[in-house]
Order: structure tokens, then sequence, then C-alpha cells
């Protein structure tokens, strides 16, 4: 009987013949099956598509791309870190935000969570979701409901938080006519990166830095963001005095983020952390000058 090739090689057409083409093969690619099956074995259900790598392609325009990022290290309790995902998950839902999301225009905006502790130290918690109308909005708030805490102690890098975030918005298939970085925490960087650098290199690709300052164990954190973590056009700070008051807290800064409404300027790059004046409504560009 004539031989088959199998694999690219001629094997006698026989029960014994095809054995052992196969034998030999899986011999010769032993370490690619073994990578296959560990794959496998690590991503229960992954299909062959969803270990290739990702090509976006053209980045799908959008209002904005915002990052919450949201701070885990050792100051955070397990309580206060549960405090922290119900308040952004109940500001998603509040009609508000709702409608400031709905009010930003036809190609919604784009969002993630991110969690962060030490410098090497952070974790995509919610990966990147389309809001465009309140099915998305709600179905985002599910996540953040079900969302673990992936990080669990650790130090302060702000920093570090801040290159992450910007990793996540270069790579993440948007492009947003702006683009937010909103760090929360309780605490100044103690690890890591300062976070003003960072903060600088940020503003210059035209991203914008918000925060929000939780005051619970250190009063003076709303100042060191404003000198040393925000910064971008419109950029501000806003504070929660505990995290019981986070919720009230961060549903007012997603409305004024989202509607692109700012309370105070941060410093642009090279102000050596020196914050600027106030930004009144009326001083933005393209509003209407007072009543006379």
């Amino acid at each position: 009987m004539a031989p088959v090739r199998l694999f690219g090689m001629a094997v006698p057409c026989t029960t014994s013949g095809l054995v052992a083409g196969i034998s030999t093969e899986l011999r010769r690619h032993a370490s690619i099956f073994a990578v296959f099956f560990l794959l496998a074995a690590i991503l229960p259900g992954a299909s062959l598509a969803q270990l290739e790598p990702r090509n976006p392609g053209p980045r799908q325009p959008v209002e904005l791309e915002l990052v919450l990022a949201v701070d885990t290290s050792s100051s955070v309790s397990p309580e206060e870190f549960d405090l922290q995902m119900l308040g952004f998950a109940e500001a998603f839902r509040n009609p508000s935000v709702i409608a400031a999301i709905a009010a930003s225009g036809k190609s919604g905006i784009a969002v993630s969570m991110i969690q962060w502790s030490d410098n090497r130290r952070q974790h995509v918690a919610v990966d990147w979701e389309l809001l465009i109308d309140e099915a998305s909005i709600l179905a985002f708030a599910d996540y953040i409901d079900g969302t673990p805490r992936f990080l669990d102690g650790g130090g302060t890098a702000i920093g570090g938080a801040i290159e992450f975030s910007m990793n996540e918005i270069a790579h993440n298939g948007f492009e947003g006519r702006r683009k937010v970085i909103d760090i929360s925490g309780d605490g100044r960087a103690n690890q890591g990166a300062q976070p003003d650098n960072l903060r600088d290199l940020a503003v210059l690709q035209g991203l914008t830095i918000n925060g929000l300052a939780i005051l619970n164990e250190d009063t003076s954190v709303q100042n060191y963001y404003l000198s040393s973590v925000i910064g971008g056009s419109g950029a501000f700070v806003m504070t929660a005095n505990d995290y019981e008051s986070f919720s009230a807290a961060i549903l007012e800064k997603l409305v004024k983020e989202i509607g692109s409404v700012p309370i105070v300027q941060g410093p642009e790059p090279g102000q050596g952390g020196k914050p600027a004046p106030p930004l009144m409504a009326r001083d933005r560009p393209g509003a209407l000058p007072p009543d006379s």
C-alpha cells in the first residue's frame, strides 16, 4: 500500500505506521504542545482566538476615555475598599451620571477601573467598556459590584498608577476627545517614581489627571494632590472626609468629570508643583462674557 504524508513525512499507510508517525511528530513538537495544554489548563474555556494577539484596528472615537484608579494599598481596609466599590457602583446608577453620559454625545465614553498599590502592583479590575446608553451604564455598575479586591496591601505608588493608566489609555482601542485619569486615595506616595514627574509626562501627552483625596488619615492629602498629582486641562481635586462620605464625593466628581466642568485648574508641566489659580466657569475657553 502506498505511503501517505503526515505532518510533511511519508509514513506507511498502516495502523502501526500512522501511530509511529504521530508519535514522532509529538516528540518533535513536545514543547509547543506542552505550552498549549498548559494555557488550556490555566484558561479553561479559552479558544485559540482568545490566545492570539489582539489587533484593535482603527481606534473608535469617543467623547471621553476615563480610567478610574482605585487605591488598594495597605492603608485601605477591607471595609473601606467595599465602600469605594459601593460608591462607584451607586454613582453609575445615579440619574445624574446617566444624564451626563447621555449629554456627552452619540459616541459615548469609554471607562475602565484599575486597582493600584506598590510601584509594580496594578491590576485591571474592570476592562474597558463603551458606555453609550442606560443599559451599558447599568451593566458597568454591575461589573463594579462584582469586582473583588485583586491587590491587598503594599505601599502607595501614585506614580506607578499614573504610568499604568497612561499605558491603558494608549492601548485601549479608543480615541477620546478628552482623556482623563481619576486617582482616588488616602495618602501620599511613599514608593516608586514621584507622581509629579509622571503627571507632567501625562499632561504633555494631552491627558488630564483629577484627584479625589480621602482625608481620614491625613488632612494634608488634598494639598499634596493639588501640588503633585493633578494636572492638565481643567484638572481638579475633590475631597471626602472619610470613606463613609466617599459615595457622595465620587458621584459629584463623576458628574463634573464627564460633563467637563472644572473646579480648580491643575499645575502645568514645569511649574514646580505650584498649583494654578482657580479656573472659574467664565474663564473657560468659549464661555460667554458675564452680563453687563
